[in-house]
């Protein structure tokens, strides 16, 4: 009797250890979410503090200001819209006029949001990208979302430290891994402390361009999907580098998808994979991304996303920045409705 009744007991146990880990892995240990933030953009513009570092800048000299923002906050709308049109849910934040922020359709680069309820502020190399920083945002967000604290790395700037958010770091969530390639807005020793805090393995590599430049962005060289990550393999000059790069995202199962340089300068490694409200996932990359790949690279990704092509020109190519990076996936759980 007493031997049947631990035995129910021992089941019972397991039984619950069982849905507790499904819980968690469903909390997480999913690498896409459905919940994202986009900031509506208030003053878009070439930002002439970021051009030094930023070589994907380019000027659009046949259109004048405001034509300029007026072609973006189309291009912005068009994004947001579709991407709620595939069943994801986008909380967009309109940009305020003061100060003038060029960048601000751009909000990765300075906050992360966790599934534990935390929130990470990262520090930015040029002072109107910090100007980004808007707790008033956060606090928006609080109302839908559980989230518990907030921690500041962007004081960090005024050691010249720089991390620019998820532009800066590719997270491999489902493995704990954190990837990034180092550049003038990416120092180590900070992407180290940040990634040992949230408890992922840190892996950094040197990655450039054809003209053996630094390439200021991880995200603009790779992403890193349920099951693949697309990566242009030949902006990573170390052989050793490039080779721990690769043992590490083939040992975590994912398909590597190489890119060219021609396809990066197209932003192709600029995508992100998303979860729809069906639990679906999507692929969004720019429609200039969706172009430059061939059929087989194409074949490869469809075979675990329907991909989403964006047309995002104007966006793309005076802010440097793709799809991926107007982005902020929002991990946080969603609060439960109180009766």
């Amino acid at each position: 009797m007493k031997t049947n009744k631990l035995t129910t007991l021992l089941l019972i146990t397991c039984a619950m250890m069982q849905s507790q880990n499904k819980e968690l892995k469903s909390t997480t240990l999913n690498q896409s979410t459905t919940s994202i933030l986009m900031v509506r953009p208030a003053n878009f513009s070439v930002n002439i503090q970021t051009s030094e570092t930023n070589y994907f800048q380019k000027e659009l000299k046949d259109l004048n200001p405001e034509q300029i923002k007026s072609k973006a906050l189309k291009e912005f709308d068009d994004m947001a819209a579709t991407l709620k049109s595939k069943g994801v849910d986008v909380n967009v934040i309109n940009d305020t006029q003061q100060p003038v922020k060029p960048d601000a359709v751009f909000p990765n680069n300075w906050v992360s949001f966790h599934p534990d309820g935390k929130v990470i502020l990262y520090p930015m190399l040029t002072p109107n990208r910090l100007a980004e920083i808007r707790t008033d945002v956060i606090d928006s967000l609080k109302t839908k979302f559980e989230i518990s604290e907030t921690i500041d790395f962007s004081k960090e700037h005024y050691n010249k430290k720089y991390l620019e958010g998820t532009g800066s770091i590719i997270f491999d969530h489902v493995n704990k891994v954190a990837y990034a390639c180092l550049s003038p807005r990416t120092d180590k020793d900070l992407f180290v402390k940040v990634s040992n805090y949230l408890g992922y393995k840190p892996v950094y590599f040197h990655s450039f361009d054809q003209d053996n430049k630094a390439i200021y962005h991880t995200n603009v060289m790779m992403c890193i999907g349920s099951q693949f990550a697309v990566v242009c393999l030949s902006s990573i000059t170390d052989t050793n580098e490039k080779q721990q790069l690769v043992n590490s995202l083939t040992q975590s199962g994912h398909q590597i998808v190489d890119i060219t340089f021609e396809q990066l300068n197209h932003f192709a490694g600029n995508m992100l994979e998303l979860k729809t409200k069906d639990h679906k996932t999507i692929v969004a990359m720019s429609q200039s991304a969706y172009n430059s790949l061939n059929p087989n690279q194409k074949k490869n990704l469809e075979q675990y996303s329907e991909l989403v092509p964006l047309s995002i020109n104007t966006i793309e190519t005076i802010g440097g920045g793709s799809v991926r990076c107007m982005i902020a996936e929002v991990y946080s759980q969603p609060k439960k409705p109180t009766n």
